[in-house]
């Protein structure tokens, strides 16, 4: 047998055990990783998009509200501030301080949707009613994205830490894991209790 022949036989058999260590699942896993948070920054920006037109349009109707619409305000925009590229998802600490940072936006937005209560003038208001609607629809986005990409990171997770991919990982990218999406808002399953004084 030649040595030609003898690498002809050996390229098949070095392939199929380097794709047996991950070289093709972990990239795989990883961009699935990625494009599961791409989703999940797309719904916190369509949410940070929404919450200016939708305080414009309570700040006519609910003038002694100021405070509210303040506290919203300023948490979004120190929930746009704080940005998580996809390298820093295997860093808990930029993972925290971003799920913070929208946990402390989703609490500031309780009151304000539920102010049609304490003006029933909002509840006519089209514009109020059109508003309230997409930014529900956009909670629950952003809950069932945050659910995909944790899916992600899990599957992720899982392969650069099982073998034979764990070879392949740890050689070949140095691969991490990536940190799953939590609330971190303090008492964040307890639901607040908002009161509106009016006069």
């Amino acid at each position: 047998m030649t040595f030609r022949t003898r690498l002809g036989l050996l390229a098949p058999a070095a392939a199929l055990s380097l794709s047996a260590c991950g070289v093709n699942a972990v990239p795989t896993s990883e961009e699935n990783v990625n494009a599961k948070w791409a989703q999940v920054q797309n719904q916190y920006q369509r949410r940070a998009d929404l919450i200016p037109n939708l305080v414009n349009t309570v700040q006519g109707a609910a003038a002694q509200e100021r405070n509210t619409l303040r506290e919203v305000t300023e948490a979004r925009a120190r929930a746009t501030q704080i940005t998580l590229t996809p390298e820093q998802l295997s860093d808990p600490e930029a993972v925290r301080r971003f799920s913070q940072a929208q946990g402390q936006l989703s609490t500031a937005l309780i009151p304000l949707r539920q102010l049609q209560e304490a003006y029933p003038q909002l509840q006519t208001n089209a514009n109020f009613r059109d508003l309230q609607q997409q930014l529900e629809s956009t909670e629950n986005r952003i809950t069932i994205a945050r659910q995909d990409y944790n899916e992600a990171v899990q599957s992720y997770n899982t392969t650069i830490r099982t073998f034979p991919n764990a070879i392949g990982a740890k050689i070949f990218y140095g691969a991490k894991p990536k940190v799953p999406f939590e609330a971190v808002t303090p008492n964040a399953e307890v639901a607040p209790t908002v009161t509106f004084n009016q006069q």
